[in-house]
Order: C-alpha cells, then structure tokens, then sequence
C-alpha cells in the first residue's frame, strides 16, 4: 500500500494530519507487540519516522495557511468597519437634506432612505426598509390613507400610471395630501441604472399660487362685469345646468323685466317662461327651438331669431354654446335697422318702378336713335355711292384737259382742281367706311395674313411721300402670319402711317413689328408734334382735327375714327402714347398663327430721343399682376423695351423663343412655386453670360443681401425707390 492510497491530497491539512498520525500510531503499537525476526518492525520503524517528519512538514504548511487566514481576516474585518463607517456617514449625510430622500438600486430595490421620506404619509412611513422593491413602494404609497387621489381615480389605476412615468428618464409631478398638503415627487436616475426619488413639500407654494389664482379670478369677474354693464346688447350666462350665473343691466331694460326678478341659479326655463308671455317670436318654431336647444345637453350650434317686444320694439336673438357646457343668449335692439330696411324696400320699390318706366322709355328713345342711325347709315352710303360716280367722270375729264393745257398758270390751277378732287375721293370713301361700321353689318372675314408682305406693301406705297417730305421711313418686321380680316387691317394700318406721315415734318417714321407672347405688336412711330393731353380723348372724334388750320385735303379728322372703330369690331386692342414735341406712338395687337416660328425681337426706338433706356431691352419678372403692370409702364416711360413675365418658366420659354439676350434682368426674389430670382438670374448667366441683374424684394433678411452680393447682383427693396431703379438700370 502507497502513500496514494492512505491520504487523499484533496482533504485539508488538519485530516490529513489526522490521518498520518493515526497511521504512526497504529504502526507502533504494532511493533512493540510482536517481536520481528525479519527486520520489519525496523522498516515500519522507518517509515513512522518518515510519516512524522511528513506530518511535521503538512503541520508548518497549515500553520502558515492559519497565518494567511488570520491576516485576510483582518483586512475583511478593518473593510468592513470602514463600509460600516461610509454607511452611517452616507446616513448621516441624507438624513440632512431637508427633502425625502430614497436610493434604489439597479435591481429596483430599496437602498436606504431617511426619516423625511414618506414622512406625510404616516400609516405607510414605517414600511419604507431596505430590499423594498420599487413596485411594492408604488403600491403601498397608492394605498395610503392620506394620499388624495383625482376625482374618477381608483388606488390600483393611480399605482399603474406611476408606474408608468417611472420608465421615463426624468418624472416630476405634484401629490395632493390630506389636510390640504401637496408634495413634489422627481426621480434622477443614477450612473449604475439605480434611482434617486426625493420628496418636497411645496404647499406653501400651492397656497400662494392658489392665492394668486383666485385674485386673478376675482379681478377677471370684476372685468367680465364691467365689460358686460357697457355693452349695448342685454346678455344672460347660463352654465351647464340651464342656471343663471351672469346678466347684465341691459338685459333687464331690453326684455322690460326687474333687475330684481334675476338672480344667481334661476332656471332658464323660469326665464323663457316669462320672454313667453312678454315677446312674441317671428316664427312659432323659434320658441320650440330656443328650449329645446337649451336643454340639449350636448355641443350646440348657435342660434339666431328675432322676436317683437310689443308693438313698436324688435330684438335680435342670438345664443352661443360654451365650451365649459353652459351657454350665452344675448339680445340687442334691431327696431332702427328694420324701420330703416322697410324704408329702403319702399324707396327701393319706388325707384324700380321708375327704373322700369324709365327703361321703357330708353328703349323707345334707343329703338327711335337706331332708325335713325340705320337711316343716316342708308342716306350716307347711298349719296356717298351716287357721288362716286360724278366724281369719277369729273376725275376722267380733268385728266383729259392735262394735254390741252399749256399755260403754267392753267396748268397749276388744273393740278390744285385733281387734289381737291381726290380729297374728295378720300372723304367719300372715309364716310363709306365709317358708315359701314356704324350699321354694325360690317362683315368680317377672319383669314391667315402674312404680316411681313403686308408691312412691306404699306412700306413701298408710302416711301415715295416720306422722300418728298425728307422724312427717314423705316420698316421693321418679320415673315410671320396673323389672323385678321384683310381688307380691315390695310385700312387701320393706312391710317395710321398716313397720319404720322402727314404731322410729322422732320425726322422719321418706323413701322415695327415685335412678338409678344403669342401676340404680335404692330407700332407705329413718329417725331412729329405729339398730341396735347387735353385733346387725346378727341382723336378718335369724327372729323376732329389736332391742327385745326389744316387743308381739307391734309384730311378731315376721319382716319382716327375708322381706325377705332374696325379695332373694336376686330377685337384688335389699341394703344396710344403721345407726348408734345416728341412724338406719338400708336399700338395694335393681333394675334399671333401659333403654328408660326418665333421670330426674333427687335428693340423699339422711344419717341424721346434722349430717353436714359433709349434701345434698352429689360427682362422684367415679377409674379404679382399689378406690381408688373406698374414697372413695366414704369420702364417704358423711360424708353425701356420690356419683356414682362410672371414666373421664372415663362421668362426662360420666352427668351428661348425669341432667342434674343436681353440688356438688363430686373427679377423678384421670390416667386411662384418657390422658385427665387437669384435661381432665374444664375440659369441666364450660364446661357447667355454675365448678363447685368437687379434683385427686387419686400425680404429683409441678411441672407439674401448675402447671396446677391455673391450674384453681384443689386438689391432694392419694396417699396422700390424709382431714382435708386433709375440709377440701376442706367449704371449711373
């Protein structure tokens, strides 16, 4: 047998110090009781000394494990007092806060707490120990006796929702206590996931801010009064229950009824009672009603009714729910307003009758002037038709006499006898035309007219009388197609070149063609003397001349009036801008063959030579209607050719269409769509290079101001200084 086989290294020292001098012993007692021949004995002998010094070895071995222990043990003991000490100096330190204190730990249980906590709740305060889980706290505190829970609250319903704001990382909300004390609860949470959970007794604070509450309530009633005394109409508040809680003196005076019958929590069914007795409702089904919208106990819509209060009183009614459930009824005196209105009705019948007397009237005295009119047309044509024909004999024989004629003088006068008859000619003619057009029977044949032959067949009838004047006559035009009827628009178009050729004494004459849009613009320009402000609205007056002193055969004052009236039965808008001394400028729209390329713009010259925009094409985008209008008349005042557009989109079509740079952009920051003028300005530079830009805006922001100094663009604001715009535009 082994030494293996006798102790087992797993038992501690002490067994196995047990175990080997139980074997020593064993050994020799065995040995001094048999005597040994064979030299066993010496060989147990032997080994009982080495088993004693083995035991000698474990027992040095266990006593310097004794010695670990016994410092180990001290260290843990002189840990532990100082744990001890940190607890009761943390103790100590909570038990100072003036507030509840409690720590939970990250398994939600209970730490500590001091005396304060839970302090106000006396029937639970002594179960606050620690190892208290966080649920059972809850639970207790909702089962305590001097917690007040809100109305319609039970104890379990109160634990769950705190449980439920406990999740959050911060809770802080007021407990109302018995006697009328309220405490603050918070929670803080910890770095290790524990919870810190203080108590504050704020009813101090309630009361004051209780106080101030009820003060201010106080000095809203006191408004609510006085408002209520000075207002015209008589009103009368009711709460939930249909009881009186509010009226004001003039709902006594309006309604005749004492002040003294109202008082707070009469019934309104007591108060309709007697509004029963004393007004009369206009319609039987606003008394039945006026009651049961009273006593509707849900949300109702407002009700209006007029009654009569005797004979000569009428108020408006007019009842409004209110959110707390209750309601208002105001009344006011309307007896002044319906007088009025029957009044009114009266006159109003009066005057239709003598509207319809006199519309009968008009229509005989119109149906009167359209006979005449139609039989002046009649005679007009007719004699204008019979007076063609001599004339035209007349015309045949003068041209006969050219050849017998030798003398100067003759010769001279035969010449001034054709003019005269070829004014004659036009006269006829002119009354022909207008004629026609006042019988409102002029007919009209809408065709394709290619505006650009047209143009140049005026062009080359009038050159040689521009030569003879030593007038510059200039066409500017574009092979484009209108729809127009073709005998109208030569004839409006005739007018007009032959008026600016015959005022005009020196300088030139332009005829130029410009597309807008998906209209063309037709204008006429001259230097001539410009029209006097007092006589624009005559022009177009029959026989109405500017120089009176004129020869008949300079015209009678009848190419305005055709050209009036064939543009109003063409439905082709005119325009004339005129200054004295510089010049006049006509303007005909027509619209435009949408199957048409688009041509290219030509600038228009101004009829103010020394115009600052003279030749100046301005891109003008402005997406509010009027403001555009303005600046763009603005602009043209000072010679500007503007191209006005009302988004960033019809801006880029139209430039593409025309394909034409314009010389100045003058954009709005904010537009449609919220698309911005410093987006528009940055797309143009990129196609058309760094075109000269202004940006206008009611937007004060620095930002913006930022943004188009980086554009190098100027901004104005709105409202826009015309100077400053001047200044701009004319880089002075």
């Amino acid at each position: 047998m082994t030494d293996a086989t006798l102790i087992d290294p797993k038992d501690s020292l002490e067994r196995q110090n047990q175990k080997l001098l139980k074997i020593v012993d064993t050994l020799m007692r065995r040995a001094e009781a048999s005597p040994d021949t064979t030299g066993v004995a010496y060989a147990q002998f032997e080994r009982a000394v080495m088993l004693e010094e083995e035991v000698a070895a474990r027992t040095r071995e266990l006593e310097h494990a004794l010695d670990l222990l016994n410092t180990s043990n001290a260290s843990l003991a002189q840990a532990n007092a100082e744990a001890e000490a940190a607890r009761a100096n943390l103790a100590n330190a909570i038990e100072t806060v003036q507030e509840g204190f409690a720590l939970f730990d990250a398994d939600e249980k209970l730490v500590l707490c001091n005396t304060r906590f839970g302090k106000h709740m006396r029937d639970i305060h002594p179960l606050f120990k620690p190892g208290l889980p966080f649920a059972n706290y809850v639970d207790i505190v909702s089962q305590s006796a001097f917690l007040e829970l809100p109305d319609g609250m039970t104890a379990n319903q109160w634990a769950d929702q705190r449980l439920l704001r406990h999740r959050e990382q911060h809770v802080v909300f007021n407990a109302r206590l018995a006697n009328d004390k309220w405490i603050q609860v918070s929670e803080h949470r910890t770095r290790d996931g524990g919870t810190v959970v203080l108590q504050t007794d704020v009813t101090d604070m309630m009361l004051i801010e209780r106080q101030e509450r009820e003060r201010l309530l106080d000095d809203q009633a006191r408004l609510i009064k006085a408002t209520l005394e000075h207002l015209d109409q008589g009103v009368g508040i009711f709460d939930r229950e249909a009881r009186l809680v509010g009226w004001n003196r003039r709902m006594g005076e309006l309604l005749s009824i004492p002040l003294r019958h109202f008082h707070l929590g009469l019934p309104f069914d007591t108060i309709f009672d007697q509004l029963s007795r004393k007004l009369a409702f206009l319609e039987t089904a606003d008394a039945e009603a006026l009651a049961h919208w009273a006593a509707h106990d849900g949300r109702r819509a407002p009700l209006s009714f007029e009654v009569e209060l005797g004979e000569d009183r009428i108020l408006a009614v007019f009842a409004q729910h209110m959110p707390d459930g209750g309601f208002v009824i105001s009344f006011a005196d309307i007896t002044t307003e319906r007088r009025a209105l029957r009044a009114t009705a009266q006159v109003n019948e009066t005057l239709e009758r003598h509207v319809q007397e006199r519309t009968l009237e008009l229509q005989d005295a119109l149906a009167e002037a359209e006979r005449a009119n139609a039989s002046k047309s009649r005679f007009v044509a007719a004699a204008s038709h019979d007076l063609l024909q001599p004339l035209s004999a007349a015309k045949l024989y003068m041209a006969s006499l050219e050849t017998d004629l030798e003398e100067p003088d003759q010769r001279e006068r035969l010449s001034k006898a054709s003019s005269a008859l070829q004014s004659v000619e036009h006269i006829l003619g002119a009354l022909l035309d207008i004629s026609r057009l006042d019988s409102g029977r002029a007919a009209v044949h809408d065709t394709q007219i290619p505006l650009g032959a047209l143009l140049g067949q005026l062009h080359d009838e009038f050159a040689p009388i521009a030569r003879e004047k030593g007038l510059r006559f200039d066409l500017r035009s574009h092979d484009v197609t209108v729809h127009s009827d073709a005998t109208y628009l030569r004839r409006i178009l005739q007018n007009l070149i032959a008026n600016a050729l015959r005022y005009t004494d020196e300088g030139r004459v332009l005829v130029a063609a410009r597309r807008r849009g998906d209209q063309m613009v037709v204008e006429i320009w001259d230097t001539g003397p410009g029209i006097p402000v007092e006589q624009q609205a005559k022009v177009f007056d029959e026989f109405h001349r500017v120089n009176a002193a004129a020869s008949p055969a300079e015209g009678l004052g009848l190419g305005l009036a055709i050209v009036e009236r064939a543009c109003r039965l063409l439905a082709h808008p005119m325009q004339m801008q005129s200054e004295p001394g510089r010049g006049t400028r006509f303007c005909i729209t027509l619209p435009l063959h949408t199957e048409q390329t688009a041509p290219t713009d030509i600038p228009l010259p101004t009829p103010e030579p020394t115009a600052p925009l003279a030749h100046r094409i301005v891109l003008l985008v402005e997406n509010d209607t009027e403001l555009r209008n303005a600046i763009s008349m603005t602009l043209e005042n000072w010679g500007a050719d503007v191209l006005a557009c009302g988004s960033d989109i019809e801006a880029l079509d139209l430039l593409r269409e025309i394909d034409i740079a314009p010389d100045m952009v003058l954009a709005d920051y904010q537009l449609d769509n919220d698309a911005t003028g410093t987006e528009l300005i940055a797309k143009l530079r990129k196609t058309y290079g760094p075109l000269p830009a202004c940006v206008i805006s009611a937007n004060r922001d620095p930002d913006l101001k930022l943004q188009c100094q980086a554009l190098q663009a100027p901004l104005l604001h709105k409202p826009l200084d015309l100077d400053q715009l001047r200044a701009i535009l004319t880089g002075t």
